[in-house]
């Protein structure tokens, strides 16, 4: 186990078999750890590196081609030391200095004796486990065959003859998800087996059969991806496992190196930078080192930006080293991440000197963009002047035949005390990248770093922090009419507003999570969908869920089609689910400096709306289940909620519709978890072409996401898939006629 101050406590087990120990090997690592714990000290050096007449390091850099020397023990301080660890294998730093004035040894190569001896007996233990891991692998393996029969004749109770998606049974489902499991535990178990046995993992071969040819989903249509509630079997966020205690050395270093590197990528300017583009060239001379050469046909994406934000230092770390608050605040963002290890919690009751490694995938909003998979380690420092620094490094060379698309090289921000709670924020962002399936579309934009670069994750950082500090405001004006001002009330109502903006950006990414189908010959811009299964969720409608999305470029620049979708006024120019109703702004919270960061609850007036939930035909007309208050009971009311939020990278406009009593408990203060969001709408991204002091266009993707059928196991029907689809087209050929009689 690493303790907060691992970094005393590198190991180096060079010949665990003879105990023998590396003195020079360990005092290099000791010092480098040393060195960054004790930034102003970068010359002090220990007692026992002074006997040597100089570190590691510059015997190196004299003798290029010299062996290292290596001190082994005596046979009497070995047995010695052996016997004094069956009886206590932990010895405390005075147990360590006694041990060593007898045996003439110095205390740090007894401390690393122990360190070694530990490892070599966790090995020991683990190589007799290894038996019964491969006991298990085989077991597993018949499952997995005795299942994928099963699944092979499963057989329809009705006709008898071979079941196709649309009718695919609950049980048939749950046992695909079986199998899946099974899959992913014979992987693991064949990584382990590998390891300590020394055979390849290919030794072990996963009983998987050839890719079976895809069922059709009635009438011939499509296969919506791994199934039809879309887990996708080739889900690589999965495969990633945490390291091992034979890793955490080389993550340590790695991670020092690269705070190093982000302190001058944060600081120099030229000829490191130009003009904010890096020179590739200066940066391989200033920083030989790193993660290896760039992968053949990956392309380098290197961006610098800074911002005064209205959040202090303390909270900004926080966020950055939790990896729950990372993925909200940045949900536009991080579409999946997760924390695999934790190798240091820091010290002193902070984040300085926490190291974790972590998974996360990278996302834009919209299907025609691939996500960004990365495993890394991130580190946390607080630097001399009292200033906080935050780096990502890849770890992909740690794991076994990495499927790398994108890796990032020392990545993170400088974050500075500002007076008055604010903080000014440096970031770097540095990846390399296999882009090649980004959509042509979207090529220009990806390639010049507006959507992943580092002006995009400032500027979410940026408003994030308004928004946060509008939920911790206690002073609201009640001048303005439909303002909430009742404190738990506005809290609720922005969680509950969080909730849904999450929801939406997730489901409207290319993650690996889930798998998108384009529905081709209807005329329209490749409309893509994809089908889920919400079972036991209380933020979700039970019954299959069917997202529809698609994205196309307008010649109108972002701000404009910004404030015409967010508009209540405008709605019913080409929102065709308010069936042209009005539309009237019931309550409103601003959330940051834009007139446009706001959250509202509108109310649609209409006799008859089109419903949200569909069956077998398509979608039926009827009479809203939120009746109006007042005494004409012929006129209904629909409450919407939604969130359009703006910075200078994308702005969104979300929406979802929500029930009256429920919101009515969320207004008083109320739990809003409980409460059922399906949200739609808009993401739209500058295209980058924005020249001189033209804006340039934009880049819309429209996005619904629609409760199909109530029931969890019921089947899809065409109908249903070509109702959406009609919605999808009607309502972007409204916004492009909208949009051309205003440019007009």
């Amino acid at each position: 186990m690493f303790e907060p101050n691992m970094f005393l406590a590198a190991m180096n087990n060079e010949d665990s078999n003879n105990h023998n120990y590396n003195h020079e090997d360990n005092n290099n690592i000791n010092e480098r750890f040393l060195r960054d714990e004790e930034f102003d000290s970068a010359n002090t050096k220990s007692g026992s590196e002074n006997q040597e007449g100089g570190s590691g390091n510059d015997q190196d850099n004299h003798h290029p081609n010299k062996k290292k020397r290596y001190h082994r023990h005596t046979q009497l301080q070995i047995q010695e030391m052996e016997a004094f660890f069956k009886e206590c294998p932990h010895p405390d730093d005075k147990q360590r200095k006694q041990l060593s004035r007898e045996l003439g040894l110095e205390p740090l190569q007894v401390k690393f004796w122990f360190q070694n001896k530990r490892t070599q007996m966790k090995n020991h233990h683990e190589r007799h486990e290894n038996s019964h891991l491969r006991a298990e692998n085989e077991k597993l393996r018949g499952d997995n065959i005795r299942y994928r029969e099963a699944l092979a004749n499963a057989s329809c109770p009705n006709c008898g003859g071979p079941t196709v998606i649309g009718e695919m049974s609950f049980d048939e489902h749950q046992l695909r998800l079986e199998n899946a499991r099974l899959r992913e535990e014979i992987d693991r178990i064949s990584a382990i087996a590998a390891k300590y046995v020394g055979k390849p993992v290919s030794s072990y071969p996963l009983m998987s059969p050839p890719p079976l040819p895809p069922r059709p989903l009635e009438l011939a249509m499509g296969n919506f991806g791994g199934d039809v509630y879309g887990n996708n079997p080739t889900d690589l966020f999965k495969s990633i496992t945490a390291p091992t205690e034979s890793d955490k050395p080389l993550i340590i270093d790695l991670a020092v190196s690269a705070m190093e590197e982000l302190m001058r990528m944060t600081q120099v300017e030229e000829p490191l930078w130009k003009s904010l583009v890096l020179d590739e060239e200066e940066y391989a001379r200033t920083f030989p080192r790193g993660i290896g050469p760039k992968p053949a046909g990956f392309r380098t994406e290197a961006s610098r930006e800074s911002a005064v934000v209205i959040m202090n230092h303390v909270n900004i770390v926080e966020i950055l080293m939790d990896v729950n608050q990372w993925s909200v605040v940045f949900a536009g963002m991080v579409s999946r991440a997760v924390t695999l290890a934790v190798l240091s919690t820091g010290v002193s009751g902070n984040y300085n000197g926490a190291l974790q490694v972590m998974s996360a995938e990278f996302q834009v909003p919209t299907p025609l963009v691939p996500t960004r998979e990365t495993y890394f380690a991130r580190y946390c420092k607080q630097q001399a002047d009292g200033s906080w620094a935050v780096v990502d490094i890849s770890l992909d060379s740690l794991q076994p035949n990495p499927p790398v698309r994108c890796r990032r090289r020392a990545s993170g921000c400088l974050i500075q005390e500002m007076p008055n709670g604010y903080s000014k924020v440096t970031w770097v962002e540095h990846v390399e990248v296999d882009d090649r399936g980004v959509h042509d579309l979207y090529k220009h934009m990806v390639s010049t770093g507006h959507a992943f670069g580092a002006k995009r994750w400032v500027a979410i950082l940026d408003r994030q922090c308004e928004r946060l500090a509008s939920v911790m405001a206690t002073h609201i004006s009640s001048g303005e009419v439909g303002v909430i001002t009742n404190q738990e009330g506005r809290r609720s109502m922005l969680k509950l507003a969080e909730r849904m903006v999450i929801s939406f950006c997730a489901g409207v990414s290319a993650s690996t999570a889930h798998t998108w189908t384009t529905l081709s010959g209807t005329g329209a811009e490749d409309v893509r969908v994809m089908t889920r299964k919400s079972v036991d969720d209380p933020g979700r409608p039970p019954g299959i869920v069917l997202s529809a999305a698609t994205s196309f470029w307008i010649p109108v620049p972002p701000k404009r089609v910004f404030d015409f979708l967010r508009d209540e006024n405008s709605r019913n120019e080409w929102d065709i689910l308010s069936n042209g109703g009005v539309v009237q702004e019931m309550a409103h919270i601003a959330n940051g400096r834009d007139t446009g960061n706001c959250v509202s609850l509108l109310r649609v007036n209409v006799s008859r709306f089109v419903c949200y939930n569909s069956y077998d035909q398509g979608f039926h007309i009827f009479q809203s289940f939120f009746m109006s208050q007042s005494a004409n009971s012929s006129q209904s009311n629909m409450l919407i909620l939604q969130e359009s939020c703006t910075d200078p990278t994308a702005s969104f406009v979300i929406y979802a519709p929500v029930d009256i009593v429920a919101m009515n408990i969320v207004l008083n203060g109320g739990d809003p978890d409980y409460v059922a969001l399906l949200p739609s709408g808009f993401a739209i991204l500058p295209d980058g072409n924005a020249t001189g002091g033209g804006e340039g266009g934009s880049l819309l993707t429209v996005s619904f996401q629609i409760l199909v059928d109530s029931v969890p196991t019921a089947k899809l029907s065409l109908g249903s898939v070509a109702t959406v689809n009609n919605l999808i087209a009607c309502t972007v050929e409204r916004i492009k006629a909208a949009m051309s009689c205003e440019t007009a």
